[in-house]
Formats: C-alpha cells, structure tokens, sequence
C-alpha cells in the first residue's frame, strides 16, 4: 500500500491513468478524424463556433510549416497526422464526440477500480479535478458517458491546455491557486514522466500510474508507482 498524507484534492489525469489509453488512440481518435469533415462543412457558418474557426484561421495563417494546408478542414486532419497539441482542435473532437456519445456510438471503458477509488475520495472529503490534454467538453463527455455511468458529480474542476502546457510547472501552480489549495496538499497521478516532473517541481505531491496498454515507462526509483487506484491509502488534512 502506497501513503500520501495531509491531502485536500486530487488532480487525476484520464489516458492511461482512470482510462485505457487504447480507448482513446483507437477509438475517440479515429471516430473525430472521420467525422470531422462532414462537421466542418455543416458547422462552418455556425455563429456559436465563429471564434473557434477564427482561431483556426489565425493558425493557419502563422503556420511556418511549408507543407501546412491553407484550408481549415484540410488543416485540421493535417494536425491531427502531426499529433499537434492544438486546443480549437480540442475542442473540435470535443464537440464531435458529444455527437458520438448522445447516439450512443461511443460509451467510454475506465478502468475496474476507479469508480470504487473516485467514490471513497469523494466520500473522504477529497476534492477532486482532472487536468487533461483533452478539452474540459471532452472529459466531462467521457466521464458522464462512462461504462460507470454518470460520474461528473464526484468532480469538482476540470482542467485542460487553455491552464497551460501540462509539463510546465506554473500550470501546477496555476492549478492549486484555482483550486485555493496549497499544491503540498495536492496529489497529481499521472501516466507520464514528465507531467509529474513538472507537478512535483510546483509542490505537488505525486504517483505514477502504470496501467496494462501504458506506452510510457515511469523510473521507480524517481516516483511512486501504482498499478490500480486500490494500491493507494490517501488521508485527507483533517484526519
């Protein structure tokens, strides 16, 4: 059993952490890339989107890549092949996958002890956040669309890439101010070095999650590791 102490929140990453990474490269990847021309073409002229196409068209025009495609739908697939952190993107598959979601053609897999782990946390008193490179859209679809089912509830925050970059330590700090917790009673459990580097340089506590289908490795000898939620005793800063 693995013991963080003095703990008022915890800030959960989602791939490879309380959701199988395949899920996500396999399925909400590929669903997004498909649909979204067709998304593109009816939603072009939406005014509710006008200043997420702005900030794609702003892109586009700052582009140095020489091979970069000048129209929006075009470019959007071209950064999807780039694996490019973009969050209008984001933002994009969020709203697509809702459409996945709502028909029922996705349902998201999370792994068999999160929802027992997330229930006790709450229960505890624990304030809990997610903080992911998907956009806040995406991972409350995922969570109120889970195998558990409805599990936004158990959550408090939601963080993504408009906080900042995720291996940047000011995100963190940022993150614990929102949150008006000091970042030593947070604890970060992520599934990649270098998110956690950056957590625990800002003053969080933090755990390596090394789940089955993980591409990462976490050195044991720099960062707690667990295998399941359940390997973890957590006590909050009143016990």
């Amino acid at each position: 059993m693995i013991r963080f102490d003095n703990l008022k929140g915890v800030v959960l990453d989602i791939e490879g952490t309380t959701c199988p990474l395949d899920f996500v490269v396999n399925s909400l990847f590929p669903y997004a890339r498909q649909a979204l021309p067709g998304f593109v073409a009816e939603h072009r002229q939406d005014p509710q989107l006008s200043a997420l196409w702005e900030e794609v068209e702003q892109a586009i025009t700052a582009e140095t890549a020489k091979d970069a495609p000048q129209e929006i739908e075009d470019y959007l697939q071209w950064l999807i092949d780039q694996d490019r952190k973009f969050t209008p993107l984001k933002d994009l598959q969020g709203l697509i996958w809702q459409q996945g979601y709502n028909s029922g053609s996705l349902v998201a897999p999370l792994f068999d002890d999160v929802e027992s782990a997330l229930r006790t946390w709450h229960q505890q008193g624990l304030i809990l956040a997610v903080y992911s490179s998907g956009s806040i859209a995406a991972q409350q679809l995922l969570y109120g669309n889970s195998i558990a089912g409805d599990l936004r509830g158990l959550f408090t925050s939601w963080f993504d890439t408009r906080l900042g970059s995720k291996v940047n330590s000011q995100s963190y700090i940022d993150l614990a101010k929102q949150l008006a917790i000091p970042a030593a009673n947070l604890l970060f459990i992520s599934d990649a070095p270098d998110e956690l580097k950056a957590a625990k340089n800002a003053g969080l506590q933090v755990c390596g999650s090394q789940r089955p289908g993980n591409v990462q490795i976490i050195n044991k000898d720099s960062y707690e590791i667990i295998k399941k939620f359940s390997e973890l005793k957590l006590t909050n800063s009143l016990n």
